[in-house]
């Protein structure tokens, strides 16, 4: 199983949004997919239709070890999509694991011992911080996806992120790889979208995807309705760019683990 975190300390910037569509689109094109929403917003499980009550073991029972993988996922809606919930009780997992021995590796020994050969992919939606939860992301991540919102101070946040990402090489996960960087919210009629976007290009040339996704109001939308939206409205432009994403995605897995 591939684990991809999608991460970026910055709020408001599109991590869930990202992990939401992008875990249906690699669905629809057949992959088996596990998203782990590790947010204690909760928002990715909100988003997939997932109720609060229904919510009995989530992933920060995962963390603590009062559950398994398989305890854990549920179902959802979209065909070949199961999902870790995510509820407020993870807000004090930092805090609670603080006593435990290899609290940096609490979701990697979790995801070890999961059925082998059961998903294809396994996205973590990451919260907006890098504190501990986004380090066991981190960790047990083979790669990184980062949504970054097409403003100003969009390069600085990616620069700490990157220093972050070095420290968990160094330490961790030296296997730890950048999968791609992906420009969300791009506005064609604001000119500094367009020299934000060039900018992170000439920095970080075929590091960040082809693809942009643009501010859509179906994307905003579709939450609300417990939905995706490459469901809610699969032919709104957010829902056409997230599967051109996902193509990209596809192309830059290793593709031998994809067939084991």
């Amino acid at each position: 199983m591939i684990r991809i975190a999608i991460a970026n300390q910055k709020g408001g910037v599109g991590k869930t949004t990202t992990a939401i569509n992008l875990a249906t689109a690699l669905a629809a094109t057949g992959h088996r997919t596990l998203l782990i929403d590790l947010d204690p917003q909760g928002n990715a499980s909100t988003g997939l239709g997932i109720p609060n009550l229904s919510r009995e073991w989530s992933s920060y029972h995962l963390l603590l070890g009062e559950c398994s993988v398989e305890d854990a996922v549920i179902s959802t809606k979209v065909p070949k999509l199961d999902i870790i919930t995510a509820t407020q009780d993870l807000s004090g997992a930092e805090i609670e694991l603080i006593d435990f021995e290899e609290r940096t590796h609490r979701l990697d020994n979790a995801l070890a011992q999961a059925q082998e050969g059961r998903w294809d992919i396994c996205l973590i939606d990451c919260p907006p911080s890098l504190g501990l939860l986004t380090v066991n992301a981190m960790v047990a991540a083979q790669a990184l996806l980062v949504p970054l919102q097409c403003e100003f101070f969009a390069l600085e946040g990616l620069s700490q992120l990157l220093q972050t990402v070095d420290r968990i090489r160094a330490r961790f996960n030296p296997a730890l790889t950048i999968m791609g960087v992906a420009l969300t919210m791009y506005d064609r009629r604001n000119r500094l979208t367009d020299q934000v976007a060039d900018d992170v290009r000439a920095c970080l040339g075929d590091v960040v995807f082809n693809t942009v996704i643009p501010r859509n109001v179906r994307l905003s939308e579709a939450p609300s309705h417990g939905l995706p939206a490459l469901i809610y409205d699969y032919k709104c432009s957010g829902s056409e760019a997230y599967m051109g994403l996902a193509r990209e995605l596809i192309a830059r897995l290793p593709q031998r683990e994809l067939a084991a």
